[in-house]
């Protein structure tokens, strides 16, 4: 029997379509200016990648420093985050729920704030101050919130006493049940946590826009400094480079998250 699709269903429908194309069409348009020869005539004018050309001679070492930056900042999220929450999922008492309460707070405060308080923190380290270094302080800063919740949601929905009393029951001491145990558990947080961490290092601005130096210029600090100084065209490819990049590493990280399906079982063989 055919389910008849009402006018419930084309409403919502259309909604949907309508909400992505507002999001999506600008972002087209934005590409396609970077790959034509001039933005105010349009497609007619021809494409081009010369000005794509241009933001990778230009601006490859942004680039290169976000990616750095990025995967720095993920590496201090791990080793930081992944054992915070795990104390913080072993012992719920009031002092770990203010503790994690106020780990989020570098997410509650404007970026602009945070960026404030660390140069006037340690603004007077010239060496420190210059270097990629104070705006990886403040990426840490921003992003160990979303390790550190990723994997304490997945922690506090397994029986997690339970697994470790079962391991040491075996034998196992404490790295044993925490690297064999613990980590394989919350992988699927982990992996998600670093989701989030590198794609908001790669594309915070608001703080990263106080920390930067002209030497320490990451991706969208660039990006900013396209749009405003140079041709549009050059401001879009610049964009256009941005998704080649993001884009596909969003894909991965999103691979690597999935459960792995187990093989199947082989067939039982006819007696």
């Amino acid at each position: 029997m055919i389910h008849k699709r009402g006018p419930l269903f084309w409403l919502q429908l259309g909604f949907t379509l309508f909400v992505c194309a507002f999001l999506i069409v600008p972002v087209i348009l934005s590409i396609l200016a970077g790959v034509t020869n001039n933005y105010f005539t349009g497609i007619s004018s021809g494409f081009t990648l010369r000005w794509v050309v241009e933001v990778w001679t230009g601006y490859s070492d942004t680039i290169f420093l976000s990616l750095w930056i990025a995967i720095v900042c993920l590496a201090c999220t791990l080793v930081l985050g992944v054992p915070a929450a795990y104390v913080l999922a072993k012992r719920q008492t009031a002092l770990t729920r203010a503790i994690e309460e106020l780990m989020v707070m570098p997410v509650a405060i404007p970026g602009l704030a945070t960026a404030l308080a660390l140069i006037v923190a340690y603004g007077g380290l010239s060496g420190f101050r210059t270097s990629w270094a104070f705006i990886l302080v403040g990426h840490v800063l921003f992003t160990l919130p979303f390790m550190v919740r990723s994997v304490l949601a997945v922690l506090s929905a397994i029986d997690l006493q339970t697994l470790e009393e079962g391991a040491a029951s075996l034998g196992a001491g404490f790295w044993t049940r925490f690297f064999t145990v613990v980590l394989p558990n919350c992988r699927t947080g982990i992996l998600a946590g670093a989701l989030m961490v590198v794609t908001l290092s790669v594309g915070e601005f608001n703080m990263t826009w106080l920390l930067h130096t002209p030497l320490t210029k990451t991706l969208p600090v660039g990006l900013a400094d396209a749009y405003a100084s140079l041709r549009l065209e050059v401001g879009s490819a610049y964009t256009l480079v941005f998704f080649l990049m993001i884009v596909p590493l969003l894909i991965a990280l999103q691979w690597f998250s999935r459960p792995r399906s187990r093989a199947h079982a082989k067939p039982e063989s006819e007696g």
